[in-house]
């Protein structure tokens, strides 16, 4: 069976920055996969190319095996994802986003009401409901566009940096939600800096660095930023020694 989603060799530049470099990284359905990596290292243009919303150099994105940039309506509706800005129209309310956001994904009017109900539940939404999203805390607004990126079942989800702005019960919330999500079959690729949290979350734990996917870690055990540090290590080691031994 075909990865839900995948990046093949993908490479992208910004002008004479090279964002990604021979980037390829699969996620399957049921499984969760984490980007971890330093500032600039790629994750965040990687995850923007699988949500359609940057076109790669060369390589070839898939998303159910279709081109994220031109996603048939029945293929979209499956996905989910939360990358940069959340989604969020300042002058609606909570339950009004997160039901917006459903009936844009194909929700009828009765399934989206439902929806958003059991979203505002699930994140611990529920002292917030009624608020404008223009007046909530950063974390909150945070727990939003997740709800609004999983309100609709997706069978695949991208979410770059969902736990950034959000306090040790928001970190707990989110992370009981993607494992639910990936209970129920949804392939989900996250991004994060906290080791320890993605160790908790993830099945796969993928280093990225300069561009390029340079290693794996097991989740939990001991000294997992040991680990993560020695692989980029080992990385620039063989990058500084030259494409002889970099190969």
């Amino acid at each position: 069976m075909s990865p839900a989603l995948e990046l093949d060799r993908v490479s992208h530049s910004f002008g004479a920055r090279t964002a990604l470099d021979q980037f390829s990284i699969t996620v399957d359905s049921g499984e969760v996969v984490a980007l971890i990596g330093f500032n600039g290292a790629g994750k965040t243009t990687a995850m923007r190319i699988l949500a359609g919303r940057l076109r790669p150099d060369r390589g070839t994105p898939r998303l159910f095996g279709h081109g994220p940039g031109r996603l048939p309506g029945h293929v979209a509706r499956r996905f989910g994802q939360l990358v940069d800005a959340p989604f969020a129209h300042p002058e609606l309310t909570v339950r009004e986003n997160i039901r917006a956001a459903a009936r844009l994904h194909g929700l009828d009017r009765t399934s989206a009401t439902r929806a958003a109900s059991t979203a505002v539940g699930q994140l611990a939404l529920e002292p917030w409901a009624h608020t404008r999203s223009r007046a909530l805390s950063q974390g909150n607004r945070q727990r939003l566009g997740i709800a609004c990126a999983t309100v609709h079942a997706p069978e695949a989800v991208v979410l770059d940096e969902p736990t950034s702005a959000l306090d040790p019960r928001g970190v707990v919330v989110v992370r009981d939600l993607i494992r639910e999500c990936a209970a129920r079959g949804a392939a989900i690729l996250v991004s994060s800096h906290h080791l320890d949290e993605v160790s908790r979350v993830a099945d796969r734990i993928v280093v990225v660095h300069d561009g390029r996917v340079v290693g794996q870690l097991e989740p939990g055990g001991t000294d997992l930023e040991r680990r993560f540090f020695e692989v980029v290590h080992d990385a620039d080691t063989r990058s500084a020694a030259g494409p002889e031994v970099a190969q």
